[in-house]
């Protein structure tokens, strides 16, 4: 860079809206505590590397270190309003493995009624690989029905381990229409991954926006030029407080965010059976025949089989030992949450993973306060 990097030079690049790439902040020099902060002596050097991340972004990539920023649930959601005055492609991704703790309710009121919305069903790698990728597709079609939303269409991906790239850019390429592009979606859904892997595709650059396990990682739109003109935008995610995610210490967030294919584990309960999930969430078989359940949780995750008479005692004397993690805070008590079964269902500890269950049974899911336990219709 020829532009001789002083104090004043920096100013002037700030007073124009200068934003870190790797979480989209606007950079700043004067509070640690606030987003996109960065020493000046190290702007400086960002700068003239063209490598500018705001110190979270930085101690995020380089030493897994998340920093807190002030921003609230509100201002996610302000960020994601604007787009509903724009005239843009809407891509919806959500994570197939969690998909209604992926759920943005109301999103057609955020994004715009006359905005199309593509959905993007990532992370499909973690599901079982027999699983019928039609039916699939005809289950998320009738799960986002009930949110109010009609998709133009449904893309199956992994933006872990890409699949099918270069049709989904071409999928984008034609529902667009010269439109700008809008990727939306919560917190953890694989986001910035996706767009990564689109960029790394374009252009060869690898891993330019920061993506994490920790909820919250981008904190402000990130724009990217199309060849047209016209741009693909990375938005934040809305964060959704009733998830795992947010009772778990940092370093036992990857139980709660798988990355490998999940081997679902069966076992033949009668009832007044308890399995616990860790020391996290607790499934009661309370009433019912013998019969098969099917548990889909990160593999690593240790799930305990034993009686429901005296569970309660052997939660409390076994809680952060033989059943961990446990949640992280001052309390690890869990909320009961009771379900009668009329159909083939799913019992979903949300962020976490489900069970499978018959119909015609009486059952329990225990999670910690503010962490939703609901039924859906079976996936798989």
């Amino acid at each position: 860079m020829t532009t001789e990097i002083t104090d004043a030079y920096v100013q002037e690049q700030l007073d124009e809206g200068l934003r870190c790439i790797g979480c989209g902040a606007l950079m700043q020099v004067s509070d640690p505590e606030k987003a996109g902060f960065l020493p000046m002596s190290a702007l400086k050097k960002a700068i003239d590397s063209e490598e500018l991340f705001c110190k979270r972004c930085f101690r995020l990539r380089h030493y897994n270190e998340i920093q807190p920023v002030e921003l609230t649930d509100a201002d996610f959601a302000k960020l994601l309003h604007q787009i509903s005055d724009t005239r843009a492609l809407i891509v919806y991704v959500i994570d197939i493995f969690d998909v209604t703790g992926s759920e943005i309710s109301g999103l057609p009121r955020f994004v715009g009624q006359d905005n199309p919305i593509l959905v993007v069903a990532n992370k499909v790698d973690l599901l079982p690989k027999l699983l019928n990728k039609n039916r699939l597709k005809n289950w998320l079609q009738a799960e986002l029905k009930m949110q109010g939303i009609k998709p133009i269409d449904i893309f199956l991906t992994s933006a872990q381990r890409p699949q099918n790239l270069d049709n989904l850019l071409d999928t984008i390429d034609y529902f667009r229409e010269g439109r700008d592009v809008y990727v939306v979606g919560v917190t953890n859904v694989g986001k910035s991954t996706l767009i990564n892997q689109i960029i790394k595709a374009g252009t060869g650059v690898q891993d330019l926006i920061t993506t994490s396990r920790f909820p919250g990682t981008t904190l402000d739109r990130i724009e990217i030029p199309l060849a047209d003109g016209k741009k693909l935008i990375d938005t934040p995610g809305i964060i959704k407080r009733d998830q795992m995610a947010h009772v778990l210490a940092d370093k036992d967030l990857k139980f709660a965010l798988p990355k490998n294919e999940i081997k679902p584990r069966t076992y033949q309960l009668n009832s007044e059976q308890t399995i616990f999930i860790g020391g996290l969430a607790r499934f009661d078989f309370e009433l019912g025949q013998r019969t098969a359940v099917t548990a889909y949780f990160e593999n690593n995750l240790n799930l305990h089989r034993t009686k429901l008479l005296g569970a309660d005692d052997f939660y409390d004397k076994h809680a952060g030992g033989l059943l961990a993690p446990s949640p992280h805070g001052t309390t690890t008590d869990l909320v009961k949450h009771e379900f009668s079964i009329t159909e083939d269902s799913d019992i979903v500890f949300a962020g976490l993973g489900w069970i499978s269950i018959p119909a015609g049974v009486k059952v329990a899911g225990w999670a910690p306060k503010g962490v939703s336990v609901l039924i859906r219709k079976a996936m798989i």
